[in-house]
């Protein structure tokens, strides 16, 4: 009896030695586990924190630049009122260098500046407008731009007056007197070095059709957010 109690205790302390070692085993490589999560946590966390890299300096499109654009609808010395906005979409792109800064079709919108019927002040008939805004990749950034201002004095003469106070004449003329589908008028439409535009007077209102190009150039510098 007194063997088989001895006995039993022996495999009694036998067992918890092993579980003891089992346990204790287990500790560091438990701990070896967490000690590699806490280290690549600790890199992502330092990733994260990296500075954000700098933006791109803004492009800037330089005074004088011409902007030319194709209104969505008509506007005319009759119908118009100074103050109308009009929407309108970029004939060409806008390059500086040798990258496109406002892709072709980027969307503007201008404001109708002068407009007197035929039959008013003496029967001159006037019309003016401005570019206010451009949209370039969902951002609308304002613009200064001259004006193009259509005006006449005298019954029946055609007048083109130009930004510089010169004037010409041709075949827009009769685009703005008439209103001609996609005619070009403004700086560098060719209507003559200076000249905003081209108007038609006497007893005719003048007359900007939808799809007309009105060529405009920036007064002022604009900076285009890089990418």
């Amino acid at each position: 009896m007194r063997h088989n109690a001895i006995t039993r205790f022996l495999m009694l302390v036998s067992l918890l030695g092993l579980f003891g070692c089992g346990k204790s085993s287990s500790t560091p490589e438990s701990a070896t586990s967490t000690g590699a999560n806490s280290t690549a946590s600790a890199g992502r966390n330092q990733k994260a924190g990296e500075p954000v890299p700098a933006p791109k300096p803004p492009i800037v499109v330089e005074p004088g630049t011409t902007i030319a654009v194709t209104v969505d609808q008509t506007i005319s010395s009759k119908t118009s009122n100074p103050g109308d906005h009009f929407d309108a979409s970029l004939a060409a792109p806008v390059m500086v260098g040798n990258e496109q800064v406002i892709p072709s079709g980027a969307r503007a919108s201008g404001t109708v500046t002068v407009a007197k019927s035929a039959g008013k002040f003496k029967g001159n008939a006037a019309l003016g407008v401005t570019l206010d805004s451009i949209t370039v990749n969902g951002q609308a950034y304002p613009v200064k731009t001259t004006a193009i201002t259509e005006s006449g004095k005298g019954r029946g003469k055609r007048t083109a007056v130009g930004a510089g106070g010169g004037a010409a004449v041709g075949a827009i003329i009769g685009a703005l007197a008439g209103g001609g589908k996609g005619a070009a008028i403004g700086a560098g439409a060719g209507a003559g070095a200076g000249t905003a535009g081209a108007a038609f007077t006497g007893n005719r209102d003048i007359t900007i059709s939808a799809e007309t190009k009105l060529h405009f150039q920036l007064k002022e510098p604009l900076e285009i957010r890089g990418k």
